[in-house]
């Protein structure tokens, strides 16, 4: 069981380091749309550098005046 969880740990660094190599973390641009989309490829982790490139869009309903 240890091993899966070593296994998981390097998975989602590896996925950190893709978010990071992208330059996701730059910038003071904060939406929801580019929180799902660092999310999704921490989690995707190496299938980053097989081509996979999530990305999330947002659409938050605006409160009424």
């Amino acid at each position: 069981m240890k091993y899966v969880g070593v296994v998981v740990a390097i998975w989602l660094i590896i996925g950190i380091v893709a978010v990071g190599q992208r330059g996701y973390f730059r910038g003071s641009d904060t939406s929801c749309a580019k929180a799902g989309t660092i999310a999704v490829t921490v989690v995707a982790g190496p299938l980053n550098y097989l081509g996979v490139n999530p990305k999330v869009s947002c659409d938050l309903p605006e409160p009424s005046s």
